[in-house]
């Protein structure tokens, strides 16, 4: 005779069930709010950082600044990839900063027609700038924590981008 676990528990079970999914759900949701609230604040930094960078600079042009920053010399269509736009936009964006005197165009020695964006010393000391108060503001925000909260931090996030 085979015992049906759910029958015996009986309707308690049941609710218990119930109530564990909606405080699993109740979590989620903290953490989508919470996520919402870092969004906008990341968006509001990168128009600040914009700014840091050159007065009415659009934060898309940030956003390039810093990824040719990183990469070093990288072609318009990579960029384009990158940020996820069409090359007239991301065109647009280099001759804005090359105008500021943040990047420059060389050729790429690989094709003629083609060429590549590099921050200029400028462009990459201005970065490098922002970059480093960032660096100091979030390690002044994070070095009230516990050190066991921030490893916990740095592994729940770096388990959030394993399964993106």
């Amino acid at each position: 005779m085979s015992i049906d676990h759910d029958a015996q528990a009986g309707p308690a079970a049941a609710d218990d069930d119930a109530a564990a999914g909606t405080a699993h759900d109740l979590a989620i949701g903290a953490v989508e709010e919470q996520f919402a609230l870092l969004i906008n604040r990341i968006r509001n930094g990168i128009r600040d950082r914009a700014e840091r960078i050159s007065p009415g600079l659009q934060p898309a042009g940030y956003k390039l600044l810093s990824m040719v920053s990183r990469s070093g010399a990288v072609r318009a269509g990579a960029l384009a990839e990158m940020l996820a736009t069409d090359k007239s936009a991301v065109s647009r964006l280099i001759h804005q900063l090359e105008e500021l005197g943040l990047v420059t165009r060389t050729p790429d020695p690989e094709d003629g027609r083609a060429s590549l964006v590099v921050a200029t010393p400028e462009g990459q000391r201005r970065m490098d700038s922002t970059k480093a108060s960032d660096q100091a503001m979030l390690y002044q925000q994070l070095s009230s924590w516990d050190e066991a909260e921030v490893r916990r931090l740095a592994e729940l996030l770096a388990k959030l981008n394993d399964t993106l």
